[in-house]
């Protein structure tokens, strides 16, 4: 609570950096910017990029944290901590490539199945959290022969790019 407001946390996973922009694995970064719109004022603040806003009664911090993904966590914390967020309130977008390319799931807790930006906020702040998966698709299920991690890395395609911002789109808070 920040006052007798109540304070929601929407995170958008990724990697800071021009050399990152529209790889898959920051497909949480193109949501959270999206979802805070283009009049959005980004400041750096707790090992994050924030922006916040006020409806109806309630206060949203959108951030994307700047620690890379494997250390995700760290801002996660630091930006719960400090505007004592509950965990219920907490939202974090991230890229699945277990689901195909336009799906989108939502779940809260569960399993990391094996994203590190996921295993870092498991670790700093517990698993019962909102998560709302983008798919992004697997290479293999694509017959590609390239390495999860160097997919998740590589950009979107034109095809999938506008489809990933179609998705996007659709998403409920």
């Amino acid at each position: 609570m920040q006052g007798n407001k109540p304070v929601f946390l929407i995170v958008g996973l990724g990697n800071p950096g021009k050399e990152y922009v529209n790889t898959r694995h920051n497909a949480g970064f193109m949501a959270v910017m999206y979802l805070a719109g283009n009049d959005a004022t980004w400041k750096s603040e707790l090992f994050a990029k924030t922006t916040k806003f006020d409806i109806d009664g309630i206060r949203v911090i959108f951030a994307m944290p700047q620690t890379f993904m494997n250390d995700s966590g760290r801002a996660v914390r630091a930006i719960v901590d400090y505007y004592k967020i509950p965990i219920e309130n907490v939202t974090v977008i991230h890229d699945d490539m277990d689901l195909k390319i336009g799906d989108v799931r939502t779940k809260i807790g569960g399993s990391s199945a094996g994203h590190n930006g996921i295993k870092s906020i498991d670790s700093a702040i517990g698993r019962e959290y909102k998560r709302i998966r983008i798919g992004i698709g697997h290479p293999r299920d694509l017959g590609l022969p390239i390495d999860a991690a160097d997919w998740v890395l590589g950009k979107f395609t034109a095809s999938q790019l506008k489809e990933i911002k179609s998705v996007i789109d659709k998403i409920e808070l």
